[in-house]
């Protein structure tokens, strides 16, 4: 371990409430201006690197994707001395190339949730901040997890745009068309507003993507959990080996400059 790595986050969606490989030092509950985060901090190392691991809907899984408390999720991990942040996240795959079990690891992201507290530059502000967010995903750690995935044969799809919707019911049919036309290849409920404030905190953030299923009317037959389940542990697998195999990487972004 060098003195510039630095701790990395991961947050883990649906499927990944826990990582296994992970040498657990110790947890702790924290809050923040914006309240508790959605679960307890676990400290630790995967592959040598420190890790901060913090589950996005609650252990057990328990909070819905738009009442997830974004702002407390991520200025928690910031607080916690993560800059690198992995948001590992349960997909639909609207692309003909992201069919059940495939890694995503997207570039962009379209946000079609309302509604959500999506910002930390609100209320009493000496002045009004807009970020820059042209490039949602940091390409550094883009170009870590796509290594990775074609290192150890994962199958991925290093492209992609993201499309956020509020949840928790599944998208009509019409709707995927909708995105489909708008440029969407993948769907999913939790990807904003947790994208936007890491950027907000200067964070590289980044999206692990898991395909649980062809998004409506992208399959002859109805979503079910069960089909969703089954791509999970199919999948969930290839998750955890590119978050090993990447995390001295992604830890020793933080000597780097930061990249578009």
């Amino acid at each position: 371990m060098t003195d510039t790595s630095s701790v990395v986050g991961i947050i883990g969606g649906t499927g990944l409430t826990t990582l296994s490989g992970l040498e657990v030092k110790g947890s702790r509950e924290v809050d923040t201006p914006w309240g508790a985060p959605s679960s307890e901090l676990i400290e630790g190392h995967l592959d040598g690197q420190p890790v901060v691991f913090l589950s996005r809907h609650g252990n057990p899984h328990r909070i819905p994707p738009h009442e997830v408390n974004y702002r407390a999720n991520i200025k928690a991990l910031y607080d916690a001395g993560v800059r690198t942040l992995v948001g590992v996240n349960a997909v639909g795959g609207i692309h003909s190339d992201m069919g059940p079990a495939c890694v995503v690891i997207p570039e962009q992201i379209i946000d079609y949730t309302w509604g959500r507290a999506s910002t930390f530059f609100e209320g009493d502000l000496e002045s009004v901040t807009h970020i820059d967010f042209t490039w949602p995903y940091d390409q550094s750690a883009r170009d870590i997890l796509i290594g990775a995935a074609t290192a150890h044969g994962v199958p991925f799809a290093g492209f992609g745009v993201y499309g956020a919707t509020q949840g928790p019911r599944l998208e009509t049919a019409a709707e995927i068309r909708r995105m489909e036309r708008d440029g969407c290849d993948l769907v999913g409920m939790t990807g904003m507003p947790e994208a936007a404030l890491a950027a907000e905190l200067g964070m590289r953030y980044v999206c692990l993507g898991l395909v649980v299923n062809r998004a409506a009317g992208k399959s002859d037959h109805i979503i079910t959990m069960t089909e969703i389940e089954a791509a999970i542990e199919q999948g969930m697998s290839g998750v955890r080996r590119i978050l090993e195999v990447s995390m001295a990487d992604l830890g020793a972004l933080a000597s780097l400059p930061q990249s578009s």
